[in-house]
């Protein structure tokens, strides 16, 4: 099964930059895919995420987990990436 990461992210966000750039310098070791939506876009989205954009959703198996927000956590991604890759 594939691992899906959604980035919740608005525009002129240097933390969202930052956080996607990190991220992308992961799929040097792992297999993933990665999607970024603009909070702003969706109220529904505001009203969950406003203050903790950037904010990163692992989905794999049909499980989803919050990973980080503001920063990306590299160790929560790879535990994360560690386990859904070896079931």
């Amino acid at each position: 099964m594939a691992v899906e990461f959604t980035l919740y992210s608005r525009s002129y966000c240097h933390l969202c930059d930052d956080m996607l750039a990190a991220l992308q310098a992961l799929q040097g070791e792992f297999s993933f895919t990665v999607s970024v939506e603009d909070v702003d876009a969706d109220p529904a989205l505001v009203e969950l995420y406003d203050e903790l954009v950037p904010v990163l959703v692992g989905r794999h198996a049909g499980t989803e987990s919050r990973l980080c927000h503001y920063f990306l956590d590299a160790e929560a991604v790879r535990a994360f990436l560690h386990t859904a890759l070896s079931s």
